[in-house]
């Protein structure tokens, strides 16, 4: 019984502790960086579900945060890139603009050492392009439905 106990207590502890770091890694990210990451994942998964719904609504949040950061924590081509995206009209011409924003957001998250244990960086060799997402899961933005898990962590 005590073992049973101390086990759960473990297990509490553990789940605690996992928390803790999403929480302080979230905390890690400043504005607009963390707006522009939540932007960027929602068209992540859209992309993922073949979707460009609020694609336009979304890449323009990020042109705009970057636009207006008086900071300039982000580089000035992720508001290029973002606006880009968001003249996408189509699902082939939303991932295409899709790849230069995630290797530039990639970067910005690596050379500052961002993100850790709960932003990952997936590449597809089908693709051959890289992305961030959060999850376990891999969740293919290039590649949609068809090939939804095609890709491989890389963090």
């Amino acid at each position: 019984m005590k073992l049973a106990s101390l086990a759960l207590a473990l297990l509490a502890a553990a789940g605690l502790l996992c928390q803790s770091a999403v929480r302080a890694a979230d905390a890690a990210l400043m504005e607009p960086v963390k707006s522009v990451l939540d932007h960027y994942l929602t068209i992540q998964t859209n992309l993922a579900n073949d979707s460009i719904k609020g694609l336009d609504e979304h890449a323009g949040a990020i042109a705009k945060a970057v636009k207006s950061d008086t900071m300039k924590m982000l580089p000035p081509e992720v508001g290029s890139q973002a606006a880009a995206l968001a003249r996408a009209t189509d699902l082939k011409a939303a991932r295409k603009a899709f790849k230069p924003l995630s290797d530039s957001l990639i970067k910005y998250l690596a050379d500052h050492k961002l993100g850790k244990g709960v932003y990952r960086v997936a590449y597809c060799p089908m693709a051959e392009a890289s992305w961030v997402q959060t999850g376990k899961e891999i969740r293919n933005p290039y590649e949609g439905k068809e090939m939804l898990d095609c890709g491989e962590f890389k963090n």
